[in-house]
């Protein structure tokens, strides 16, 4: 039985004071536009729509779409080759996981929940990298609904008797700190160290330097994404694709092509039961592997704040935290919810507007103001603000 939203949003606050830590900043609730009745796709179909019947300018918008078909990342195709080449500065870089080769660029447009362009192969399931994240802790949300999970703000360690959260200063980790990569968390997971993960130039300094306290410093670490996708199957028991398939996915119509991967290393025996413990992007093989079709369902799942069709999926009270950005950064909310707070992440988009994303590029653009979901793969860089610039210059 979901959790009721109030009582929960007091309890937490008042369990986060009493456990010393501090009560989750205050949740912006964004109220979705006022269009009428809200459409929703059914499974395996999804109608499309004229840009000029949905408030869009023709011609600006079939600008926008030839400008990121051209827009292609120069990285190779083969996606284990543009790993090595993107991490082969890092230590102990080897795959644990795997890999594909990806096609050529593809994406959706998505206004007022109908297509209204489509380009590439959007039903090729592909490597989606870092928006894993985003699939994690939306399966935390899952978990965290059905109250197996009572309190984000008390130490993981209460719950999770692994031994990774038993020294001095992992014991002070609590769930909010891995959602929102602020732990710091020391250790070692799957074979990968926390230290090899982006070290910087002097791996020496970085090993032996002074941990931060946990919740005080934003840092993207791919081990400590791993650490929260264990520490979730530790208290749910199951696998966290069931999970997420279950309660999310099919809910959603998305397709049964997907998959979510962990490592060779990170197979567990789990009540008797052999189990692969899944990760959180791709830095070293594994991850989701998803159409852009089925990108777009889940982009607009939290474009809908959590809602599809008269179902609440994910509460509005999970979808406004994952919104909201923490104290040690303005522009992160729960992984992997890149905020538009200050209006300098994509100049030009509403500040409530965000992104998923992953590397390669992998986005997923959400936009309640515009009524707005884009999905856009293996783009460069340079070109993602560029052509959601555009799009939004094609809103009438």
């Amino acid at each position: 039985m979901p959790r009721p939203v109030t009582l929960v949003r007091l309890t937490l606050a008042f369990l986060a004071i009493v456990a010393g830590g501090q009560p989750a900043p205050a949740l912006a609730i964004q109220p979705r536009p006022a269009v009428g009745p809200v459409y929703y796709p059914e499974a395996g179909q999804w109608e499309r729509r004229r840009p000029d019947q949905l408030g869009m300018n023709a011609n600006r918008f079939a600008e926008a779409v030839r400008f990121v078909q051209e827009a292609e990342n120069p990285q190779p195709r083969d996606l284990a080759v543009a790993h090595f080449l993107s991490w082969r500065n890092e230590p102990m870089d080897t795959p644990v996981g795997p890999f594909t080769t990806r096609g050529e660029v593809s994406g959706l447009v998505i206004r007022n929940g109908y297509v209204v362009a489509e380009w590439g192969d959007t039903k090729a399931v592909e490597m989606t990298f870092s928006v894993t994240k985003s699939f994690l802790s939306s399966t935390v949300g899952l978990i965290w609904d059905r109250g197996y999970i009572p309190n984000l703000h008390a130490p993981v360690g209460a719950l999770v008797r692994t031994g990774h959260f038993d020294s001095e200063h992992n014991s002070r980790i609590t769930w909010d700190h891995l959602l929102r990569q602020t732990s710091d968390w020391e250790g070692t997971l799957w074979s990968k160290p926390d230290w090899v993960d982006r070290p910087g130039q002097d791996l020496a300094a970085h090993m032996n330097r002074t941990r931060n306290a946990p919740g005080t410093v934003y840092t993207y670490n791919d081990v400590r994404v791993n650490l929260l996708a264990w520490a979730a199957l530790n208290v749910v028991r199951r696998p966290l694709p069931d999970i997420l398939r279950e309660h999310l996915m099919e809910p959603i119509g998305a397709s049964p092509t997907w998959r979510w991967h962990g490592y060779e290393t990170s197979w567990v025996e789990l009540d008797g039961r052999r189990i692969q413990s899944v990760s959180g992007g791709g830095h070293w093989g594994g991850g989701m592997f998803i159409s852009a079709e089925d990108l777009a369902r889940f982009g607009y799942l939290t474009l809908r704040q959590g809602q599809w069709k008269d179902r609440q999926i994910l509460s509005r009270e999970w979808s406004a935290m994952a919104e909201t950005p923490g104290p040690a950064s303005q522009t992160y909310g729960f992984m992997n919810f890149f905020l538009n707070t200050t209006g300098r992440s994509i100049p030009g988009a509403p500040t409530t507007a965000f992104t998923h994303r992953g590397a390669g590029n992998n986005i997923i653009y959400v936009d309640r103001e515009n009524d707005l979901v884009i999905v856009m793969r293996w783009v460069r860089g340079n070109a993602i603000n560029e052509f959601i610039g555009k799009v939004l210059g094609a809103v009438e």
